[in-house]
């Protein structure tokens, strides 16, 4: 049996606040509970059986509960206090309890949920979805197609068409204690040969006809016609392809239309975004790989080499050092050197380390001044100078200005934003422009979120860089994990092209990289605060893993600062569990008219197919509880 005492600040004295397990307080009418209970002047202590886990250190003894008079005291009654830890009944980590996972379905949607899920794991089905689903509409007709797609497919993964339709869904998964991260999930089915076509236009500059030079341009950052269609070998992540203007002027309005309904619906909802859908890509593989040459001239004049597994944090360069190897390159004296020592050194501790020397990049600077990336020739550094047409500066400028949009909408409507990471040739960028967005919109809380694909090898340097600079500037940091969307295309890509692999060799490496950052992040929110994670995975372990060192650290579940992230239509028997016992937990709901959300529902049916031990284990925790129904007498159970 566990007790908590629970002390709250008060002018003079602290305010005690028991458990009602515990008793009340001594007083006219009370009695007193057993043994000597102490004003602490810590805020929450947890009085254990000896049976439990190794005591904490003794709080401070600032008088006996019998010196203090009733109207010194506020007695509060609770069955549980946001941020204290679990409630009584403890979280089954199992993940085996069907009457709570599924006690927000109908019976009806139980069943649906039991064939869509059935249906997934037919190879034949799951491989000619498109082709199936197409000759279904042009057979049944529209009106007869939705129908049919609302009752299976559609209705088991998508929450509806618009706010109106969505709301109650919401609501109800408000009731159960899940959230919402909302994604107007309507995508352009674009042909191959159109979707790469209008990716290599996108991606090349008029203006730079050094791009098709492979011995100045790194070869991971241009682009290549076999991979322009970026929808190929993802099953879950969607791909935008720029066209024009207007149609990034229409994808800002339907994500800000996505802000303005989730603000609507909910007091803290999320809205997921793509920066590809804001502006041309060309802009993101071009700063990429400034980001990434900026990087790597540091790890030379460092002495090191890239190296995943090193903590490039760790790296320091001092001022002797730095004139040296600029004197080496040729490119200033040592007095000048000294000049540049002092301008690059933005903390002023005497070292250039890492954050300092990106600092070079500014995205706010003119692009022409920004789009120079250092190039080591032998012992000679170089500037690689990427070209960009007037109209194509303005076009980059746009989308900065989009993006800074949608931002401030997010501030106003009380909704923060998770911007998706994409593919390792855009992702550099992604996450230098989301951590700016951070910087100005984040600093009384966090409305920005980074996402950090774990299946990546610099995973954890790039997240440890990001903490690092929202820790020296005094801003809300916001991460979301993910283990990763686009292994497969990554891994290929790398192959044939001929740039070493950018993925975790095995799945086991991934799942360390995810814990060893989930850790960190962790770790930083108990012992700075000012950091807001979404752990974002349908793998039971991990969630085992992030609630146990959650409670090893202090870090209660109501507390608000860890968030837990599902599919809408999957994993209930983790988000719904998690959701009763008071932990933060969002379900991915996306919406949209069912016949623009088809890719999306291609996407999910193909993820869940190459899901099988989970789904398995869902369907039969569905049946379970189906069976618990009928033989409860409770078939017509209303949520």
């Amino acid at each position: 049996m566990a007790y908590r005492l629970t002390i709250l600040p008060r002018s003079r004295l602290n305010l005690l606040s028991i458990s009602r397990s515990v008793g009340p307080l001594t007083g006219e009418g009370h009695h007193r509970p057993h043994g000597r209970v102490l004003l602490c002047s810590e805020t929450s202590v947890k009085f254990k059986s000896a049976s439990a886990a190794s005591p904490k250190p003794a709080p401070e003894n600032i008088g006996d509960i019998s010196s203090v008079s009733k109207d010194d005291v506020e007695l509060v009654h609770h069955d549980h206090e946001a941020g204290a830890g679990p409630s009584p009944r403890s979280l089954d980590l199992s993940f085996s309890e069907s009457e709570i996972a599924y006690r927000s379905k109908t019976t009806l949607e139980l069943m649906r949920s039991v064939m869509v899920l059935k249906l997934c794991q037919f190879d034949f089905l799951v491989k000619y979805n498109k082709q199936l689903l197409s000759y279904s509409r042009k057979l049944l007709g529209k009106r007869l197609f939705e129908g049919l797609m609302k009752a299976t497919f559609y209705g088991h993964f998508v929450a509806g068409e618009d706010q109106p339709s969505i709301k109650p869904k919401i609501e109800r998964l408000n009731r159960y204690g899940v959230g919402a991260i909302l994604d107007y999930s309507v995508e352009e089915d674009i042909p191959h040969n159109q979707a790469v076509d209008a990716e290599i236009k996108s991606c090349v500059s008029e203006g730079d006809h050094d791009v098709k030079d492979d011995e100045k341009h790194l070869k991971q950052f241009m682009a290549y016609p076999k991979y322009g269609d970026r929808r190929q070998g993802v099953s879950s992540a969607r791909t935008y392809f720029y066209t024009d203007e207007q149609k990034c002027d229409d994808n800002l309005e339907t994500l800000m239309e996505c802000i303005r309904v989730a603000g609507a619906t909910s007091d803290d909802g999320f809205c997921a975004i793509k920066l590809t859908a804001l502006g041309r890509p060309q802009i993101l593989l071009n700063l990429s790989e400034v980001i990434v040459r900026t990087r790597q001239v540091f790890l030379r004049m460092s002495g090191q080499e890239e190296n995943p597994t090193v903590d490039l944090m760790s790296h320091r360069l001092t001022k002797d050092q730095f004139s040296c190897e600029l004197e080496t390159m040729g490119i200033t004296s040592r007095d000048e050197s000294g000049v540049w020592f002092t301008w690059i050194d933005g903390d002023k501790d005497g070292m250039i380390d890492l954050l300092d020397w990106e600092c070079l990049v500014q995205p706010d600077l003119k692009l022409s001044k920004i789009l120079k990336a250092p190039r080591i020739e032998g012992d000679k550094l170089e500037l690689l100078q990427f070209i960009l047409t007037e109209e194509e500066e303005e076009q980059t400028k746009r989308m900065l200005q989009r993006a800074n949009e949608l931002a401030k909408l997010a501030l106003e409507k009380n909704v923060r934003v998770m911007v998706d990471a994409e593919q390792t040739y855009f992702q550099p960028a992604i996450s230098r422009l989301t951590v700016e967005m951070m910087r100005k919109f984040n600093r009384d809380k966090p409305v920005i979120y980074n996402t950090y694909q774990c299946y990546l090898k610099h995973a954890y340097n790039c997240l440890k860089a990001d903490m690092e600079l929202a820790r020296r500037e005094g801003f809300h940091f916001g991460a979301k994990l993910v283990r990763g969307a686009y292994m497969d295309q990554e891994r290929q890509r790398a192959e044939d092209i001929g740039y070493d692999d950018p993925i975790n060799p095995t799945y086991e490496d991934t799942n360390e990289s995810y814990h060893r950052c989930l850790d960190m992040s962790l770790d930083t929110i108990q012992a700075r605060g000012q950091t807001n994670i979404m752990v974002a995975t349908h793998n039971l372990d991990t969630v085992r893993h992030a609630v146990q060192r959650m409670e090893e650290l202090g870090i209660g579940p109501k507390d608000r600062l860890v968030y837990f992230g599902q599919l809408l239509g999957m994993c209930d028997q983790v988000s719904f569990p998690l959701g009763e016992m008071g932990y933060a937990v969002y379900k991915y709901v996306p919406y949209g008219p069912v016949n623009d959300v088809i890719p999306y529902l291609s996407r999910r049916a193909q993820e869940n197919s190459g899901m099988l031990k989970g789904v398995t284990q869902e369907r039969k925790l569905m049946r379970q509880e189906l069976t618990r129904r009928i033989r409860k007498g409770n078939i017509f159970h209303k949520p």
